[in-house]
């Protein structure tokens, strides 16, 4: 007979009770079955342990959030900068003869670009929050270890492409990250990337992303890109080219265009503060 307490459950051919009796949970076998098992379980009141577990969703959660409005207002920063400085330029020159591009495109609410000369710099917001890897560089730093919430960071990323790249649908060009932004919940923010740029701004605990510093940011992302020039490829990389690759248009050869295609790029590693 099985009691009020008990669950019922069919095991293969044969009937068995499941006496659920805190603080012990007891298998026991009503059929040819010799060995009861006895699984210890805590006494627990209705709705005990609960709290600790909401509180430390809601703490995440609430962190994540402040982070991702410190971002967003970041990147919004970020934005409104560069359009001060497409009509600051446009007003300046916009009488000379001769025209050099430089223009704002909002390409959606996480992403923007400015067009200047014969490039093309795109600022791309990520919607999620991240956390360093314990191994990286600055989870050494005085600045992390005293609040590891300090840890968790929005992304901007910054990446330069060729304009024609986009103006003729190459879709076989290559850009290039040339830098990241991270800003975490007090607003502080360092930037990975190229030397130019990531020495000026790898200062995680004094660093906080201002008008001026987002200025700062925005102007020597311009200057690196000018001065990044594009380089003709190794000659081992281009020199063999297919009859269908010759006879479509240019605009659409499978041969990729990039700044250092062929060359070794990669970010430089600098120690953070």
């Amino acid at each position: 007979m099985i009691s009020d307490s008990s669950i019922a459950v069919r095991h293969g051919k044969y009937f068995c009770e499941i006496a659920v009796a805190l603080p012990d949970i007891s298998y026991v076998c009503t059929k040819r079955c010799a060995q009861i098992i006895s699984i210890k379980y805590p006494v627990m009141e209705e709705n005990q342990g609960k709290t600790p577990l909401f509180e430390a969703l809601r703490t995440k959660a609430l962190l994540k959030q402040d982070v991702y409005k410190n971002t967003f207002t970041s990147f919004r920063l970020f934005k409104s900068i560069v359009l001060e400085m497409v009509n600051e330029y446009q007003q300046k020159y916009n009488g000379n003869q001769v025209s050099v591009p430089f223009e704002f495109r909002d390409r959606s609410e996480f992403e923007f670009e400015l067009k200047f000369g014969g490039d093309v710099l795109i600022f791309v917001m990520h919607s999620n929050i991240f956390e360093f890897s314990r191994l990286h560089e600055v989870m050494k730093t005085v600045y992390i270890k005293e609040d590891m919430d300090r840890s968790y960071c929005g992304v901007i990323n910054i990446y330069n492409f060729l304009a024609d790249s986009f103006k003729y649908n190459r879709m076989n060009d290559v850009g290039y990250m040339i830098g990241r932004v991270f800003i975490n919940k007090d607003l502080h923010y360092f930037i990975e990337g190229k030397r130019e740029i990531g020495l000026l701004f790898n200062n995680f605990a004094s660093s906080v992303l201002t008008k001026e510093s987002a200025t700062q940011i925005i102007e020597s992302s311009i200057a690196y890109t000018v001065n990044f020039d594009l380089l003709t490829p190794p000659y081992e990389e281009v020199k063999q080219v297919s009859v269908y690759e010759m006879q479509t248009s240019l605009d659409n050869m499978k041969l990729p265009t990039g700044k250092r295609l062929g060359f070794r790029f990669q970010g430089d590693h600098e120690d953070f503060k």
